[in-house]
């Protein structure tokens, strides 16, 4: 029993761990803020897709017509899909790459990138700023999620 609480002691004394715990928290903050962005688009657009999301707007006829898409909200849309997409991995695989003991240098890296290239994809999409901007940020973001798979199945290898 005291073997697994000086483990535990070891994970919080752990420098990489905590930038981990760092980046994390800003990429997971930075997703929910497209959340944010998102219902902002609905709102001022008054564009909804739920009836009762209308409701404010009068009835019957009157508020089907805020029932619609809007190239706007779709846009801020495909940017939180794209989010879930790529934060997900990076926090299981990060958490692996973080447990797998790399330098701290190594690891800042790794989580400095990835966070940046997701702000920037984030700005990519919704100003939008022309491509391969996009499509750049994104494949940043991928391949230190790679990277960081790569180094936890050499460390780690039980296949």
């Amino acid at each position: 029993r005291s073997g697994e609480m000086a483990k535990l002691t070891q994970l919080i004394d752990n420098e990489v761990f905590w930038a981990y715990a760092t980046y994390t928290t800003i990429v997971l903050l930075k997703m929910m803020l497209m959340s944010l962005i998102t219902a902002y688009f609905r709102i001022t657009r008054k564009a909804f897709v739920n009836p009762e999301d209308t409701a404010s707007f009068g009835k019957g006829e009157n508020a089907k017509k805020y029932l619609r898409t809007d190239p706007d909200v779709e846009r801020v849309r495909r940017g939180h899909l794209n989010d879930l997409e790529n934060i997900v991995p990076f926090l299981g695989i990060g958490l692996l790459y973080a447990l797998s003991g790399p330098e701290l240098y190594t690891a800042l890296l790794h989580f400095r990138i990835f966070a940046g290239a997701r702000i920037t994809h984030t700005f990519a999409y919704l100003i939008p700023l022309p491509q391969p901007s996009r499509g750049l940020s994104w494949a940043a973001g991928y391949a230190v999620t790679i990277s960081m798979a790569y180094k936890v199945l050499k460390t780690a290898l039980y296949l």
